[in-house]
């Protein structure tokens, strides 16, 4: 005969599932929004996004839902629940309770503008035209700063922003690794810049390339990177992202430049990235919110790993040259060096998704201040192509030409994703402890990558952290799979190290 508490425990699952359900559907729909969905469609959709967020917003604060967790969250109660029912406590929990400080209307409103969002920045962008995206990049800001008031925040409204996307991460914390990161950085690149050596790029640019050519390449690359087509797919996007519903429907996009053969393998495998982390979760946490990424960095640390990691590798290219020298033969007599070095070349540029990976942290924190400044009142919107234009030139020593090349270039504002953009860095850091990591314990790694093996990585990413979904946080994996905290040592290591070796540097 079950308990009384085993009854609770398949209750509260079941709702949870349902909850999970309707999430699931809005995923989809927002995939769908930004690849298939007709021009006329958006109106629409927006207004459907805004009805499932509302049924959702209704099912997670109802007296059904608060009842369970009031019963589930006792003392001796939770104690005795299974490792997976105490995660699920924890974590539908830490949503009931933001669930319940956000007034319905505030929520439908925040879906309702975002949605419609989109379609007004990917015109502003094509006109190059932020005063088009300003009011309702306005609205959006005014939204996050009364969601950050609704959730209540310690020193920075900020905060209650960046809970959502790495929970426990403050602006306090944030403020002096970005300074110090930064203060390791520009060294980094003004010894380059000095160095007297640019790699020669040019026949990454002499295509065409063919679109179909390039995805049916980067299909191959994904399929040996482990990525399930049998439980996803790859397709188009003007700014690419991955979505999907659960462990066996993972969405990817990438965008295809026929004059450039390397950028939609790149943002392939970055997006490949996080599609196997959410492939890797544990079945049986489907229909869950543990069944995802426990935060955003290390979703980043995932897809950064295998876009630079392993993609920008030598080892990775001295398999995969000679097949992309065959699509491709206007490459044949470029060499495996020549090759490596184009496609490490350190240059500051305009576009943050085909950054280098010594400038790209710089991207994220031109972002990061610009948009605390936006959410803390410090700023302006119409100020904001004039503060982007002048940290590019500070932090890069470039001014974009437009707005395109500037404040219009990520969708991420257009989503209201206000706190995101420091995730981005803290992948980074992430991906290259893990990776240092699994050298360690697989000492015939970067051999496995030399020969196309590429299952090797993928088996030990999907055992240490895809498994758990958000069983653990971000600090217990970091913790448990490298045996101590995150250290920004191993980032900085590794870019000496390989740019070192590349430019014939010293630190």
């Amino acid at each position: 005969m079950q308990t009384s508490t085993a009854i609770s425990v398949q209750a509260f699952q079941a709702l949870v599932n349902e909850i999970h359900d309707i999430s699931a559907t809005q995923a989809i729909l927002g995939w769908d929004l930004e690849t298939y969905m007709p021009e006329q469609g958006g109106p629409l959709r927006a207004k459907q996004m805004a009805t499932l967020a509302k049924i959702s917003h209704n099912m997670m604060t109802s007296p059904e839902m608060a009842e369970h967790l009031r019963s589930l969250r006792q003392p001796g109660v939770l104690e005795k629940l299974d490792t997976m029912s105490q995660a699920l406590v924890r974590e539908v929990g830490r949503n009931f309770d933001k669930s319940q400080k956000t007034p319905i209307e505030l929520l439908q409103e925040i879906v309702e503008t975002t949605a419609e969002a989109h379609k007004t920045w990917v015109e502003a962008r094509a006109n190059k035209n932020f005063k088009q995206f300003e009011p309702v990049l306005r609205k959006i800001i005014s939204l996050n700063q009364r969601m950050a008031e609704a959730q209540g925040y310690g020193d920075s409204p900020y905060d209650a922003l960046l809970y959502d996307y790495e929970p426990g991460l403050t602006v306090k914390q944030l403020d002096p690794q970005f300074k110090q990161l930064k203060a390791d950085l520009v060294p980094l690149l003004k010894a380059i810049q000095n160095s007297g050596y640019t790699p020669q790029t040019d026949f990454l640019h002499q295509g065409p390339f063919p679109q179909n050519d390039q995805l049916a390449f980067s299909e191959q690359v994904l399929k040996d990177m482990g990525f399930d087509f049998a439980a996803g797919r790859l397709d188009l996007a003007p700014h690419p992202f991955s979505s999907g519903a659960s462990s066996m429907d993972v969405r990817l996009t990438t965008r295809v430049d026929v004059h450039d053969v390397f950028s939609a393998l790149s943002s392939s495998m970055h997006e490949g990235g996080h599609g196997m982390y959410e492939q890797g979760v544990n079945a049986a946490l489907n229909r869950t919110p543990l069944a995802e990424g426990t935060s955003l960095g290390i979703h980043e640390s995932q897809s950064r790993m295998w876009e630079n990691l392993v993609g920008r590798s030598k080892a990775f290219w001295s398999h995969y040259l000679p097949k992309l020298q065959a699509t491709f033969p206007s490459l044949k007599s470029v060499t495996l060096e020549q090759f490596y070095h184009a496609i490490n070349r350190v240059q500051p540029s305009f576009i943050r998704v085909e950054a280098d990976e010594v400038t790209y942290n710089l991207h994220i924190m031109v972002r990061y201040e610009i948009e605390k400044a936006l959410i803390e009142g410090t700023m302006k919107v119409d100020e904001v192509p004039e503060a982007w234009a002048a940290k590019m030139q500070e932090y890069l020593g470039i001014t974009p030409a437009n707005d395109a090349e500037g404040a219009l270039q990520d969708i991420h504002w257009s989503h209201g994703s206000f706190g995101y953009f420091p995730t981005y860095t803290l992948g980074n850091l992430y991906s290259a402890q893990f990776f240092n990591t699994a050298k360690q314990q697989n000492p015939a790694l970067e051999n496995d990558i030399a020969h196309g093996n590429l299952l090797t990585l993928k088996s030990w990413l999907n055992k240490e952290i895809h498994a758990v979904g958000k069983m653990e946080s971000a600090t217990t994996i970091v913790q448990r799979v490298t045996g101590e905290p995150l250290n920004a040592r191993y980032f900085v290591d590794y870019l000496w190290q390989k740019y070192g070796d590349i430019f014939n540097i010293q630190r």
